[in-house]
């Protein structure tokens, strides 16, 4: 059963423009230590760092509150599976709202593909709850 879908698109030279002003300011404040590090590991790190900021909306719009009502960017983070498959690891306030969302006896698949051709980066996430 699906709980909730959201996509989203960044325009890259705007996620470049903030990290050249604000730097690490932004980056703390928005992303997890996880996704610091994958994206200040890779050649276009804005780019990176724009596909992980179109995941959050996206998830966030998945859950039906967009980045509000106790859902703050870093409760929503981008994490790879053992498979290297991208999906997204919600904590926090986005963990209570997922909890409440889903159907007695079911757990919380998030599905997410990313993808990114300059100056776009665009994510689509995908909530589906399964029976235990």
């Amino acid at each position: 059963m699906i709980i909730g879908i959201g996509n989203d698109m960044v325009d890259i030279r705007r996620i470049e423009n903030v990290l050249e002003r604000h730097g690490t300011r932004f980056t703390t404040r928005v992303f997890t230590e996880v996704e610091q590090q994958k994206s200040e590991g890779r050649k276009n790190r804005a780019a990176s760092y724009a596909k992980r900021f179109a995941a959050k909306e996206a998830c966030a719009k998945a859950l039906g509150t967009g980045i509000a009502g106790g859902v703050w960017w870093r409760n929503l983070g981008v994490v790879n599976l053992p498979s290297g498959r991208p999906t997204m690891r919600l904590e926090g306030g986005a963990a209570k709202i997922l909890a409440r969302l889903l159907p007695k006896n079911h757990d919380a698949v998030v599905h997410l593909t990313i993808t990114d051709d300059y100056p776009w980066a665009q994510a689509f996430v995908m909530i589906e709850a399964l029976p235990r």
